[in-house]
């Protein structure tokens, strides 16, 4: 299996010896029974396969890890509850009192503040490299740098290549946040990425209906976060949650394709509508790394597009939020409904205002999550919020 439409559909499922159902069944229990007690002890041990207990392991999110492996190209996968317990158990499992995470920001709200928690209560030091560049930020005390491969909201790239060259040289595990691009647009692992990671509740289920998160690499560095996850922070995924998403990834080239090209129409109206100061997206020609968007991304430049209104108040961004009738107010994204959110004051609401400044994310910055509809009617719904928005000044 070459291409990823065929894989997204087929890797890690087969048809089940029991019943035969095409679709992987959701094994809905908490324990399984191992036959005897020398079995049993060797599982436990780890010297035989089964499973135990589905808080370690569970055959439906096997059967989900094993597609987002194959479809990153990675050895193995781990999946969990949500991709802020994903987060958790690589950091708790990677890094000890005095050890360093850098990371390349902006970065999702969520993700900055829980650095900033382990930061302040576990003597864990987290280094923003926005101040003083990348490599200048790295010291001995450096085990984590962490990327997003187009960052949360204002789509800014990093060159993943470079990212792992600085690392690789001075033994730095690299973790990539690779949520807004799918393995449809970007496989960090290619690059030289350590650890992908994503929020699967976002284009991997792609319905908004389930939530988790899942971590893909080597067998190596997966099994310390597998073991933290699972044993000490409890972070597993539910069968149920697992089919949901198993279902969502069988469709998700096809919703990306659509998605991406909804995303191109959107961003080419905003970027040339007067009361539109900047438009963020890496597909436009305007975009300041669009070249390496080009060299970093395939089959498209993603779905989402952030703006910034030329009145960048929040009182205009309320104006057109609260005219917007396709697009729905809500955090989230890539599902197939279009959602739009003001940044300042949900996803990035838990940092500081003058950290927000130093990232862009101002009080008239829009993120939209475009979705299939048709662009043409949400570009129509786009044009009357934004006429009212002006006219609410």
């Amino acid at each position: 299996m070459n291409h990823l439409r065929t894989r997204a559909v087929h890797a890690g499922q087969k048809p089940d010896p029991a019943s035969g159902a095409i679709a992987t069944p959701i094994s809905q229990t908490s324990a399984f029974a191992y036959g005897t007690l020398e079995n049993g002890a060797a599982i436990f041990a780890g010297e035989a396969d089964g499973y135990r207990y589905s808080r370690f392991a569970n055959p439906t999110v096997k059967a989900l890890e094993d597609k987002i492996a194959d479809l990153e190209g990675a050895e193995t996968a781990v999946a969990f509850s949500s991709g802020t317990a994903a987060v958790s158990s690589v950091v708790l499992s990677q890094l000890s009192p005095g050890d360093e995470i850098v990371f390349l920001g902006p970065l999702y709200g969520g993700t900055e503040s829980l650095f900033n928690a382990f930061d302040g209560r576990f003597g864990i030091r987290v280094v923003d490299a926005a101040e003083r560049g990348l490599e200048a930020s790295l010291s001995p005390a450096t085990r984590l740098i962490w990327v997003e491969t187009l960052t949360n909201p204002t789509l800014h790239l990093h060159d993943l290549t470079a990212v792992t060259a600085l690392a690789r040289a001075r033994g730095i595990t690299t973790v990539a946040d690779n949520t807004f691009c799918s393995p449809y647009l970007t496989r960090p692992l290619e690059h030289g990425i350590d650890l992908v990671m994503h929020s699967m509740t976002k284009y991997l289920g792609g319905h908004g209906d389930s939530t988790g998160g899942v971590l893909a690499g080597a067998e190596r560095l997966i099994a310390p976060v597998r073991a933290t996850g699972m044993g000490h922070v409890g972070g597993n995924l539910a069968p149920h949650e697992a089919f949901l998403i198993l279902r969502g990834v069988k469709t998700l080239p096809l919703r990306m394709a659509a998605h991406c090209a909804g995303a191109a129409e959107v961003a080419a109206f905003l970027s040339s509508h007067p009361a539109v100061a900047a438009t963020h997206y890496p597909g436009l020609a305007s975009h300041p790394q669009h070249a390496l968007a080009r060299r970093q991304m395939e089959g498209g430049y993603g779905g989402i597009v952030s703006f910034e209104l030329a009145r960048g108040t929040r009182r205009a961004a309320a104006a057109l939020l609260d005219n917007l009738k396709l697009f729905t107010q809500a955090v989230s994204l890539g599902d197939v409904d279009s959602l739009a959110c003001h940044p300042a004051s949900t996803t990035h609401s838990f940092i500081s205002p003058e950290a927000r400044a130093r990232s862009g994310i101002g009080e008239g910055l829009i993120r939209l999550s475009v979705g299939i509809e048709h662009p043409q009617d949400l570009i129509a719904d786009l044009r009357e919020a934004l006429a009212a928005s002006a006219a609410a000044e």
